[in-house]
């Protein structure tokens, strides 16, 4: 959304739950807030309230503070709380709780779905759709799995539906956008494997929406819980190779894919990389989204990724694999 404000001519700034907090960015030379508003956040505010605004899906995360799903909904719900009739929410057709809150709010509903028919911004046969005809072709952005095309029609509509993206800009962003690090980040191919990083994604639901973008994975997941049912990552038995369970959630991990494909035990993240090699063949990814925080090993999400990136690239460098990567020298 930053990205496609820009290309039109705005000076937008990223800010909220990102390393920028809005009150910071209340004294910047900008003219557009492109907020991420955390729950945590929502769950206090009284008198918030923005032109237009996203809400994708309820899945559970942060139950270890908000303790309960009924007060975490409350305080995502709370996004749209203060509306006006002028203002525009934007909810996903995919979502039922969504949907439900949308029905109910007191301003312009739009609805992003993943097929025709279904909503106001959509998917038709491999082009993205708004409600003024084609914003691109799928085939021409940069990277176009299930989770980047859902993305790529919500940011489409906060920029059209405020009038603050021009088209062509916001297409030409899309073509040419790359995300940010350790989001189903490539690292590298090698002997057939590819290697994604995806350390960003510390929720059950978050790493089996990154397992829908791939056919045949080893999994690297676990870490710190949350408090949340890590059985929701298995959803996808068909997709899965085997499972490395490292992190202090390792046990759950493991309870998770029992049934469902073999599962190893690691206690560092070199020795993960070692059993992802041992487990992957020709054709599989090798995926870490742990579903979990890094808070047992690391300091952050980043860090977790980076260490990583580490094992892999020493691994690379020590002849063990031949490869192409993207960010990893041999």
């Amino acid at each position: 959304t930053q990205a496609m404000l820009a290309a039109s001519g705005r000076r937008p700034i990223a800010c909220g739950n990102t390393e920028i907090p809005m009150v910071e960015a209340l004294d910047m030379d900008v003219d557009t807030f492109v907020v991420e508003a955390t729950s945590f956040r929502l769950a206090f505010v009284e008198s918030f309230r923005s032109q237009a605004s996203a809400w994708l899906n309820l899945a559970p995360d942060h139950l270890d503070w908000h303790t309960s799903m009924e007060t975490y909904e409350a305080a995502k719900a709370r996004l749209w709380r203060n509306l006006s009739a002028t203002d525009t929410a934007i909810g996903f057709a995919g979502d039922a709780t969504v949907m439900r809150h949308l029905r109910n709010v007191q301003a312009r509903q739009i609805v992003v779905a993943e097929q025709s028919g279904d909503g106001d911004y959509f998917c038709r046969e491999g082009k993205l759709c708004g409600p003024f005809g084609e914003i691109t072709d799928t085939a021409a952005m940069y990277r176009s799995l299930p989770h980047d095309i859902s993305n790529a029609l919500v940011a489409s509509a906060l920029c059209h539906e405020t009038g603050l993206g021009e088209l062509a800009a916001m297409k030409a962003v899309l073509q040419t956008f790359v995300a940010p690090h350790h989001r189903i980040e490539f690292v590298a191919q090698a002997q057939g494997v590819s290697w994604f990083d995806d350390s960003k994604a510390t929720t059950p639901h978050a790493a089996l929406t990154a397992l829908r973008g791939f056919e045949s994975v080893v999994l690297i997941a676990g870490g710190r819980n949350k408090g949340l049912d890590l059985s929701a990552m298995a959803r996808e038995p068909k997709r899965m190779k085997g499972v490395v369970a490292i992190g202090e959630s390792a046990d759950l991990i493991a309870q998770a894919f029992h049934g469902v494909c073999p599962v190893v035990f690691a206690d560092s993240m070199d020795a993960a990389v070692s059993a992802a090699l041992s487990l992957a063949a020709e054709g599989d990814t090798v995926l870490l989204s742990p579903g979990c925080t890094s808070l047992d090993w690391y300091g952050g999400y980043a860090e977790r990724g980076d260490d990583f990136v580490r094992c892999l690239k020493e691994a690379l460098e020590s002849n063990v694999l031949r490869t192409q990567s993207n960010g990893v020298t041999s």
